[in-house]
């Protein structure tokens, strides 16, 4: 059974602050880099790969940013909890609800790429404990589910 809870979700500068306290709870620094990095991830709608976010970054900064500065920046965010990597799509998103660690979800259109992250404890729960039965020390599950989202389908 999923953890009945509700997430306190942000966006915006709601969002940004949240996830400058989370990092800064971790002990690490909320930089201007990682701030224009989190920015740029945070405004696309869909996920956004290293050289996506390096070219925002670079257009709002006036000087070139490069993708590997970028990578380690969102590595980062992934172990603080502040971005979900897509794996099948090597992107990225924003956790718009940097306080709650959950395993996550991804429904991938393949289609339009709209992703929508969930987050169920219950599918995930089962997910690491067949791995423990394996023998396994999971880390952190990561479900990727492809298909047609709703807006593609009805089109």
């Amino acid at each position: 059974m999923a953890h009945a809870h509700k997430h306190e979700s942000h966006e915006g500068q709601s969002l940004v602050a949240a996830a400058r306290d989370a990092m800064e709870r971790s002990g690490e620094q909320w930089t201007l880099m990682r701030s224009a990095v989190f920015e740029a991830l945070a405004s696309f709608d869909r996920p956004a790969s290293a050289y996506d976010i390096a070219e925002k970054v670079s257009q709002t900064q006036g000087r070139r940013v490069a993708a590997n500065s970028v990578y380690r920046i969102l590595d980062l965010f992934v172990g603080a909890n502040l971005a979900r990597r897509v794996e099948s799509a090597n992107a990225y998103v924003a956790n718009d609800h940097p306080d709650c660690l959950h395993d996550c979800i991804f429904l991938i259109c393949d289609r339009c790429g709209q992703t929508t992250h969930l987050d169920d404890d219950s599918l995930s729960g089962g997910v690491r404990a067949a791995a423990k039965e394996a023998g396994f020390s999971p880390v952190r599950p990561v479900i990727e589910v492809r298909g047609t989202c709703s807006d593609c389908r009805t089109s």
